[in-house]
């Protein structure tokens, strides 16, 4: 039978191949901040989500802490999202500017978000193993989302993987790929571009390495190669 986005979300939510992570997303679902208090954390892995039929893919790190991990939606109810979701519908691919909950009335269009990682990890920081017990989900992921003609990867982590994934999928003929900058443009095949951009974190936009100018033009870019 064939697999769907639905089947594939089950088995992600119920994932517990990483014990640390599992032990941090519970705490911090638990222990909360002052700021969520009422909020009742989401606490357990989190699913890609948006249009599947898609041709712009945007592939994050993981989720937040205090974001995603709480509300159960990628770039949902942080900075980084903040940043996100008002680039996206600035260029059409986001029914509103800004995330606050999974039950808001977001809507994505022509666009998918999910991520490397789908378990907050410690620091932001998930270590190389955790990187790749997850590597799979991103795999059959990326595989029914076969619409996709632009991924647009944030941060050097997903920049990686995304490459490790195109060569196992054997998506591309190229045997060797620049290493990751801001506004790098990556032709896999004749259907599939990668495009790669700083992660909108607060240490990338509050130190100016990420300017708003810098992200805009990645997304620009992605729907002029949709659009062409």
């Amino acid at each position: 039978m064939r697999e769907s986005i639905k089947t594939l979300n089950k088995e992600i939510i119920s994932c517990k191949k990483c014990p640390r992570l599992v032990k941090w997303r519970k705490r911090i679902a638990e222990e909360k901040v002052a700021r969520f208090s009422q909020w009742n954390y989401w606490g357990k892995p989190v699913t890609g989500f948006g249009d599947l039929n898609a041709r712009l893919i945007i592939i994050g790190l993981a989720p937040a802490a205090h974001g995603a991990n709480r509300t159960g939606r990628m770039f949902t109810g942080d900075r980084s999202g903040e940043w996100l979701y008002r680039t996206l519908h600035k260029y059409g691919f986001a029914s509103q500017p800004i995330s606050y909950s999974k039950d808001d009335s977001l809507q994505l269009s022509d666009c998918y978000i999910t991520a490397v990682v789908r378990c907050a990890p410690p620091e932001n920081k998930p270590t190389t193993n955790e990187i790749r017990n997850c590597n799979p989900f991103l795999i059959r992921e990326l595989k029914l989302l076969s619409n996709s003609r632009v991924i647009v990867t944030l941060g050097r982590v997903a920049f990686d993987s995304t490459i490790r994934i195109i060569r196992k999928l054997n998506l591309t003929n190229k045997t060797k790929f620049p290493i990751f900058r801001h506004g790098l443009v990556i032709r896999v095949n004749d259907q599939m571009t990668i495009i790669a951009s700083y992660h909108p974190s607060q240490q990338n936009t509050f130190t100016g390495k990420l300017t708003t100018s810098m992200f805009d033009s990645i997304f620009a870019h992605a729907a002029q190669i949709i659009n062409e």
